[in-house]
């Protein structure tokens, strides 16, 4: 079975808004819910940028079932893994378990307000790698002392811990990524349904229960002119790749990168408009690369609320028949 999630995208809706989303989402039935913990959004249209950690928080005492997860935390940079651990523990007990720590190794876009540089991909997969290390132990109830090439922690103990482990998925888009993090993470994340991702993760994870977790955007409006437009508005940035994502310090610098994608680029890898068809389609490509969990995005704040009563009526009960 096939879990299906509603993406909470920090980066297109306010931290109000946010909070009632989620809780219309537990009710449309949705499995889960991840967050996005941004500094910036990406373009300046899409407008805000709150704190995940707060609004998480504030998710996990309106909601009952709706498990929650970010999607995805840098825990290398803006925050010291020892911090990171904590909140993550403080949710998991808040969520009484329903909380996932989704890592990933960061965009420039986020982490250089702190004005410490951004370094080139390989270190940054090495301060990931000694970030998990530290989390994992501490997570674990351990009295943690860690003195590596990047981090230090002295003497560290988390008090507030959930009745269960939070478990971790590590965000991936290549080999070096999953020789690196497999051994480490409980669940993967990834971008793109690329099943031998999926072949060489199991590989080396070999986890029972071990979960793949994907996101995909679409834009359903009941008027398909509107929904391109809008997410030509607001996702146009997205075609780049995590390559180029993962550089660019700024919305400036996305709004450049994506000038001269068109409507009809972004409508050709975004399913938008009022039928159900091409998004029960995009699903099925991440359920046939082996993905056990998608979240989708609905581009956009302008009718969340439409869509949402929508998913309740007509889309999750399609989904739960198709991948149940």
């Amino acid at each position: 079975m096939v879990q299906i999630g509603y993406t909470l995208m920090s980066e297109q809706s306010g931290p109000r808004e946010l909070v009632g989303y989620a809780q219309q989402a537990e009710a449309a039935a949705f499995d889960f819910a991840v967050m996005s913990d941004h500094y910036f959004p990406w373009l300046t249209e899409q407008g805000h940028s709150g704190y995940a950690w707060s609004m998480l928080g504030a998710v996990s005492q309106v909601t009952e079932r709706l498990e929650l997860m970010t999607y995805v935390t840098c825990p290398t940079m803006r925050y010291h893994p020892a911090v990171v651990a904590q909140k993550a523990a403080t949710l998991g007990v808040l969520s009484q378990g329903r909380f996932v720590l989704g890592l990933g190794a960061g965009e420039n876009l986020n982490e250089h307000v702190v004005g410490a540089g951004w370094p080139p991909v390989n270190v940054r997969h090495e301060m990931l790698v000694e970030a998990i290390t530290v989390i994992r132990r501490l997570l674990d109830g351990e009295d943690v002392s860690f003195a590596g090439d990047h981090f230090r922690v002295d003497s560290a103990r988390l008090w507030d811990l959930p009745a269960q482990p939070v478990q971790i998925a590590a965000a991936v888009s290549g080999d070096q990524g999953i020789g690196l993090l497999a051994p480490l993470a409980d669940h993967l994340v990834a971008v793109a349904p690329e099943a031998n991702l999926i072949a060489s993760w199991d590989e080396v994870n070999q986890r029972p229960g071990s979960r793949k977790i994907g996101q995909l955007p679409i834009c359903w409006d009941t008027d398909k002119d509107r929904a391109v437009e809008r997410a030509h508005q607001q996702f146009r940035w997205f075609g780049g790749g995590w390559k180029v994502n993962a550089e660019l310090p700024g919305p400036s610098g996305f709004a450049a990168a994506s000038a001269y994608v068109t409507p009809e680029d972004v409508a050709g890898s975004i399913p938008c408009g009022p039928d159900l068809d091409p998004i029960l389609d995009a699903v099925q490509e991440w359920v046939d690369a082996g993905f056990t969990d998608v979240a989708l995005v609905q581009v956009g704040d302008e009718g969340q609320d439409a869509f949402l009563e929508m998913a309740n009526k007509e889309l999750v009960p399609e989904l739960q028949a198709r991948f149940s």
